[in-house]
C-alpha cells in the first residue's frame, strides 16, 4: 500500500472496475502523481470538516483511456490528478457533505460538485493557479450555480 498522506492511498486513487474490466491500465505518471498527493493532501481537511469519518472514493485519476471508457469529459480534471467523486456515508449526505465543504474556509478547491444527489465531485486548481471556488449542482434537469 502506498500512502499519499495519512488517509488516503495511491491504490483507492487509481482503482477502477472499469479500468480492470477493460485491462486498462490506470498508473499515473510523474506529473498526475504529484498532483494526486496535492489533491490528498486537500482532503486531508475536508475529511477533518467531516468529522474525521471515512470516505469512499468511486473515482479518483483516470488516464485518457480510462475517461473516455467511462464517458468523462475531455477536460476532466480527473485526468490530471486533480479530481475526486467520493461520498461520506457516516457524516451525511452528499448534500451536507457539501455544505460541510463549503463552510470551512481552509479548503480551497477549484470545483465542488454535488451530482445527481448521489456524489460529490472535489477539485483543486493546478499548482500556481487560483482555486475558483466554484460550486456546481448537476442532476436530471442540467447543470445549475451552487449547491441547491
Amino acid at each position: 500500500m502506498t500512502l499519499l498522506t495519512e488517509h488516503f492511498t495511491l491504490e483507492e486513487m487509481i482503482l477502477s472496475q472499469t479500468a480492470a474490466r477493460e485491462g486498462i491500465d490506470n498508473k499515473p505518471n510523474q506529473d498526475a502523481l504529484i498532483q494526486l498527493c496535492r489533491l490528498c493532501a486537500m482532503l486531508e481537511f475536508v475529511r477533518v470538516a467531516l468529522k474525521n469519518k471515512a470516505m469512499f472514493i468511486s473515482s479518483g485519476y483516470r488516464c485518457p483511456a480510462l475517461n473516455s471508457a467511462v464517458g468523462g469529459s475531455s477536460s476532466s480534471q480527473h485526468m490530471n490528478g486533480q479530481a475526486v467523486d467520493f461520498i461520506c456515508p457516516d457524516f451525511g449526505t452528499p448534500y451536507e457533505v457539501c455544505k460541510a465543504i463549503m463552510a470551512d474556509s481552509k479548503i480551497k478547491f477549484d470545483q465542488l460538485i454535488w451530482e445527481y444527489e448521489d456524489w460529490v465531485h472535489f477539485s483543486v486548481p493546478a499548482i500556481g493557479v487560483t482555486p475558483r471556488m466554484q460550486a456546481l449542482t448537476i442532476n436530471s434537469s442540467g447543470t445549475h450555480n451552487g449547491i441547491a
